[in-house]
């Protein structure tokens, strides 16, 4: 793989390389890279692997090499502490509970001793807690040259040092925002490099088809709202009544909710825009958020030169009034009932090319147009760069094949090659697919699952990952567990998503070394359990995407009126990646052992369970529950 990866480098090719788990492609992709010389670009799918590679990888092979050359670890900037927003949220005083003000007070300790700004240092304010969008900066509210605390800024730091390092780690996101950003004639952040890695590969169609794409929402015109107020007070108190103007963009967001929810958009629906009905209702509602939002608008354009961060305001209320004309424009021409086109082509946007959907929560909506064949996007992008790529990951074949993912990332005749894991899954693993398997379709299927698996995990002392393809699921099948070891007198550690942090219920999981993980889609993937304590991964179901998720049934009729197959295209494949991630999770090294438990009947009773088995690592394989058991005696 390495010398593979060489030659792409000397050649400005493009390389696709699945490397089975155990290969060490990290470094297989890193020796050449390095030694080659040049910009290297690193990207990694998650943060948490991003970290790893810069902290631990790439230090450890500059070291072995004997290299003199500079890295740097590039987050987005939402990322990293804004001091000139830090400064105004103390100065504001205007936080929505104590618990805000005591996070805004730590914040405001960390930024005297932090080299960084990095919030990940930060581990007593949580990831999710409300106070970081007030204390953090977006390409739109950041004031650039105007801002006061340029010379300390920790997002440009991080950015001046990623220009000037060899070698610079990043992940998906922020590559993905920098392409998209090129594509709209923008000036690039990231560094020019001779060489791009793209690490974890499998998931750059799903989080390219986030950033090609578009898309506004209630929070952001809450935040806009609270913004205007604090800084119209702030800088230009005489200038318009901005309390009154804010608090009518923010009436004008709940009634929009409260539309959706009269147009029968519930919490948790997620619904293309074809599909809705009383459109009337809800284009109505988006005009009054317009309509407030272009009150907002004049004022902050009657008090222009003012005040910097003030003026900033324009842009963010020209580009959100701009989603929400799009959105308008949308609805006019879907304010006919929602019927499919008698030639099956998909009824959005754009000639087929995108699709508008709306998700709502508890208290607010996001309004997506997401692009059905992002992968054109990609390509392109592709094209405009004078470099070399390396796209790799555990699972990008099915069956061996490498088309499915080609097609997806619009790079058909790129250059692809596999090599398959070191480990002898003949004896270090077993596959088990009980008899008789549960139909998926059953009302009582999660109960199913878990009483099935409950004799293989007593017999494996727990040290086991029960991955769900659903939350509800999460939550029936933990439910039943727990009354199995209740009955059984064998109280192992029951750990179930949502109790606390992913990162939190990992930590414990090692910790207890026979522990029950109860987990859905977020610990399929990106997770590296060791030894002893993981020997049992217990799948309730294949992974396919809900076909009515709006994205998900476009592209399915976008297929299908382009005459292709979109289940063996799309759905097939797709399902297959996720179902090999949570394989992956088993067998990580040379000494683990273990048993992989898939309970869906579709395995053998339909022809397609062929190819999700070919798609799998070569494990024994046994129906028989007694050797499930004995194969941890």
């Amino acid at each position: 793989m390495a010398l593979a990866v060489f030659d792409t480098i000397v050649e400005r090719g493009t390389l696709v390389a699945e490397a089975g788990t155990g290969t060490g492609k990290t470094f297989a992709y890193l020796v050449p890279a390095l030694l080659a010389g040049g910009k290297v670009l690193v990207s990694t799918g998650t943060k948490t692997l991003q970290d790893q590679v810069y902290a631990k990888d790439v230090a450890a092979l500059v070291r072995a090499l004997g290299l003199r050359i500079d890295t740097a670890l590039l987050k987005g900037r939402q990322n990293y502490l804004c001091l000139q927003r830090l400064a105004r949220a103390e100065a504001d005083g205007r936080l929505a509970s104590p618990q805000e003000a005591q996070h805004l007070r730590a914040i405001g300790r960390f930024a005297q001793r932090t080299s960084s700004g990095d919030r990940a240092e930060l581990s007593e304010v949580p990831e999710t807690a409300s106070i970081w969008p007030l204390v953090t900066s977006t390409r739109e509210n950041c004031i650039g040259q105007d801002c006061p605390h340029l010379d300390q800024c920790f997002v440009y730091r991080a950015r001046r040092a990623a220009q000037a390092a060899d070698v610079v780690v990043v992940n998906h996101h922020l590559f993905l925002a920098d392409l998209a950003l090129r594509d709209d004639q923008v000036r690039d952040f990231l560094p020019a490099t001779d060489t791009v890695i793209l690490d974890e590969a499998h998931q750059l169609p799903k989080i390219a088809a986030d950033f090609f794409g578009s898309g506004w929402s209630l929070a952001q015109l809450a935040d806009l709202a609270r913004d205007a107020r604090a800084l119209g007070l702030a800088r230009a108190a005489g200038g318009a009544g901005w309390v009154g103007l804010s608090q009518g963009a923010e009436a004008a967001a709940r009634n929009l909710r409260l539309l959706l929810a009269e147009s029968g958009l519930q919490p948790g629906v997620r619904i293309a825009l074809d599909r809705c009905q009383r459109r009337e209702a809800i284009g109505r509602g988006m005009v009054g958020v317009d309509e407030a939002l272009g009150a907002l608008a004049a004022a902050v354009k009657a008090n222009a030169g003012r005040d910097p961060e003030l003026d900033a305001l324009g842009p963010r209320l020209a580009s959100l009034r701009g989603e929400i004309a799009a959105w308008l424009a949308a609805l006019q021409k879907t304010d006919t009932p929602a019927a499919a086109p008698e030639d099956g082509s998909p009824a959005d946007d754009e000639a087929g090319q995108r699709v508008r959907w709306i998700a709502v929560t508890a208290h607010g909506a996001q309004f997506h147009a997401t692009p059905l064949a992002p992968g054109a996007a990609f390509a392109r992008a592709r094209e405009q760069q004078a470099q070399a790529w390396i796209l790799t990951s555990a699972t990008l074949t099915l069956a061996g094949s490498f088309a499915p993912f080609l097609a997806d990332i619009g790079l058909p005749q790129a250059r692809s090659e596999r090599w398959e894991s070191p480990f002898d899954f003949q004896k270090q693993a077993l596959l088990y697919l009980p008899r008789p398997l549960p139909s998926p379709l059953a009302g009582d299927f999660s109960e199913q699952v878990a009483d099935a698996a409950w004799p293989v995990i007593a017999a494996a002392g727990g040290r086991a990952f029960v991955l769900c393809s659903t939350l509800r699921a999460v939550e029936r099948v933990a439910a039943r567990l727990q009354q199995s070891m209740k009955r059984d007198g064998l109280p192992l550690p029951l750990l179930v998503q949502g109790a606390s942090t992913r990162r939190a219920l990992l930590d414990e999981f090692r910790r207890h070394g026979n522990a029950v993980l109860v987990g859905s889609v977020s610990f399929w993937e990106g997770i590296d359990v060791r030894g002893e304590a993981l020997s049992l991964v217990i799948i309730d179901k294949l992974p396919f995407a809900p076909p009515d998720d709006p994205v998900v049934e476009a592209r399915i009729r976008r297929l299908r009126s382009l005459g292709r197959n979109p289940f063996l295209e799309y759905q097939l494949p797709e399902a297959v990646t996720l179902l090999k991630q949570g394989a992956g999770r088993l067998i990580r090294d040379e000494r683990d052992r273990g048993v992989l438990m898939i309970l869906d009947e579709r395995l053998l009773g339909k022809p397609y369970g062929r190819t999700v088995l070919a798609s799998l690592p070569p494990f024994a394989r046994t129906r028989d529950e007694a050797a499930a058991r004995a194969f941890f005696s």
